[in-house]
């Protein structure tokens, strides 16, 4: 056998393939080369040999076939044990020690407009992607360079270690081998995924991105097909992120506490959360459902009209989840509120008839299969950078997540409190970080999402449950609209009124009157106060601990009566011993939930 080393040379990008050959050639190194890469070497006077000098067989099909052949790919594969020694004595084949190797241009061409399948088919490298897998397999014994920008280190580690090449670096060339060969396959699939997957079933295209500019935008699976059904409608980026943030938080809301639940969301957030406890009259009227037929019969509806209800200003223009089959009542209520689109498991006839109606027949209408249950790893892209991370799959249970009472020590947690918890806490899951959650008869009452300060975040969801309150106030229960006043513009004038923000003058004073028969008297802060001293028996949760007792504070102005949290500050005993002279029971949550 021969003791002089080898290098195969076939490359498409041919920058820096002289300077390489010479740097080859110092070391002694016998060069054998594939179509223009040889011609290019031969003509510049490098002693190079044709592939077809090993595998005694000629370039064939129009340089289709040029390295597919046992005498390269055996060279390159062999170990350095007896029985392959055997084997390429017996067949007269040299070991290869370094490959040097890149790929057709598949991705610049298919970038190119109106390129045709025939156009592409003919960039799609095979003898080239199997050098370099073949390489990079057999890293422990040959080098493969596949990036033309590691041309000089590896001449410079010929040079440092006598012509050979260490272990590392053959480590490190071999790890990028194997990532330029997936990102290659993974452009191949793409473009025919694009041409030939059934739209709907393994991807569909987006009508565009976050944002209008960013196009074009699809979504897809690797294999089998995408878990849900487009029954109307065409779906945006946002509305899928979601879609796919508000299913799991309602199917496991539901599955938490054996209620149908809902969620309506807002930008990757939700805007509120429910299980469907049943409404009492009052609760009906304030969350403008008072008129639904059949609604007390419909737990699904009764969990929408909830997580709608709570903070309508939010919910408008909602992504909806919901857990069960939708029904006729809920897709009534649907109907009349603006909303963006909805997923779940399935639709009744009538309720979908109905549904197809809305939006002059765009609305987004997603079918959920329930059993579906994704990856364990989830990745993401961000700036060209890839994350991945074992999907957040912790289960939140009223029986195990809240069984621990840090204060007071011999408390127990009623049945509703324990319920409102598992809401609140199951909701955070899904919200974008940090964020404090407000809970109460199995609803979400008020939200602060996304804030870089914990303090902010229990504020804004105080302010939002102390607002939700105020609206079960008589004097808003029984505002005097005018005739053809708008059901967005009544939720806009009932959150000004309960929120204490009226205008004092000018044109936004004539906007806000204009919607009224009898304007309404504002709330002085003597009425807020008396009448939010009646909001008792809250339960609240944070994504994370709470570092300052200020949250317990706050969280006490809004009729918190228990809070759950992760522990883990320095100022844990203050917070404790504040929740405890407050009267509020503190329960340690030992998951801390961030959500980005």
């Amino acid at each position: 056998m021969a003791s002089q080393k080898i290098a195969i040379l076939s490359v498409w990008d041919k920058t820096g393939l002289l300077d390489l050959a010479k740097g080859l050639e110092k070391h002694g190194v016998r060069l054998l080369a594939s179509g223009g890469t040889a011609k290019m070497l031969r003509e510049s006077n490098f002693a190079v040999e044709d592939i077809s000098a090993i595998t005694k067989a000629p370039e064939m099909l129009a340089g289709r076939v040029k390295t597919l052949h046992p005498a390269v790919h055996a060279g390159i594969l062999a170990r350095n044990q007896e029985s392959d020694e055997k084997d390429l004595a017996d067949q007269k084949i040299d070991k290869v020690d370094y490959v040097i190797c890149n790929l057709y241009p598949f991705q610049s061409t298919v970038a190119k407009i109106g390129v045709t399948i025939p156009e592409a088919v003919e960039e799609i490298d095979i003898g080239g992607v199997t050098l370099i897998r073949a390489a990079a397999k057999n890293h422990a014994r040959v080098t493969i360079v596949s990036d033309v920008e590691d041309y000089p280190s590896f001449l410079n580690e010929l040079d440092d270690n006598n012509g050979s090449v260490s272990e590392p670096v053959r480590q490190k060339f071999a790890l990028k081998a194997f990532e330029h060969t997936a990102d290659y396959d993974t452009a191949i699939s793409g473009f025919f995924r694009s041409r030939w997957a059934s739209d709907g079933v393994q991807q569909v295209s987006l009508r565009y991105g976050t944002n209008p500019h960013q196009k074009p935008a699809a979504a897809y699976v690797s294999g089998g097909n995408l878990p849900f059904k487009v029954l109307c409608g065409s779906p945006g980026y946002v509305n899928l992120l979601d879609a796919l943030n508000s299913w799991p938080l309602v199917k496991e809301l539901s599955a938490a506490l054996d209620y149908p639940a809902a969620a309506s969301f807002k930008h990757v957030s939700p805007a509120g959360a429910a299980i469907g406890v049943p409404l009492n009259d009052v609760e009906r009227k304030v969350y403008m459902v008072d008129d639904i037929a059949g609604i007390e019969t419909s737990g699904l509806a009764q969990a929408y009209a909830r997580a709608r209800g709570a903070d309508r200003m939010s919910s408008f223009g909602d992504m909806i989840a919901l857990s069960h089959e939708v029904d006729t009542p809920t897709a009534k209520i649907i109907s009349r509120e603006v909303s963006d689109g909805v997923i779940a498991p399935g639709y009744t006839a009538e309720a979908l008839e109905i549904l197809r109606k809305k939006k002059g027949g765009k609305y987004l209408v997603l079918q959920m299969d329930p059993e579906y249950d994704p990856p364990a790893t989830e990745t993401r892209s961000v700036f060209g950078i890839t994350l991945s991370q074992h999907r957040n799959d912790a289960q939140i249970s009223p029986q195990s997540s809240f069984s621990t009472t840090i204060t007071p020590k011999d408390a127990s947690l009623p049945d509703p409190a324990v319920r409102d918890l598992t809401v609140a806490t199951i909701a955070l899951k899904f919200t974008q970080s940090n964020s404090v959650c407000y809970a109460l008869n199995g609803q979400i009452i008020g939200l602060g999402a996304g804030q870089q300060s914990r303090i902010h975040c229990t504020r804004l969801a105080g302010d939002k449950a102390d607002n939700w309150f105020m609206r079960f106030h008589e004097r808003a229960l029984n505002l005097k609209w005018k005739k053809g006043t708008k059901r967005p513009d009544k939720s806009n004038a009932i959150d000004m009124l309960c929120s204490g923000v009226i205008p004092k003058s000018g044109i936004e004073k004539e906007d806000y009157e204009k919607n009224f028969e009898e304007v309404p008297t504002p709330f002085t802060a003597e009425e807020r106060e008396a009448w939010l001293s009646e909001l008792k028996g809250v339960a609240v949760s944070s994504d994370a601990f709470f570092p300052f007792i200020d949250n317990v504070f706050r969280a006490a102005r809004s009729g918190v009566k228990y809070i759950a949290a992760p522990t883990g500050s320095q100022n844990d005993q203050a917070c404790f011993d504040t929740a405890e002279q407050l009267g509020i029971i503190f329960v340690e949550q030992p998951l801390r939930l961030f959500h980005h």
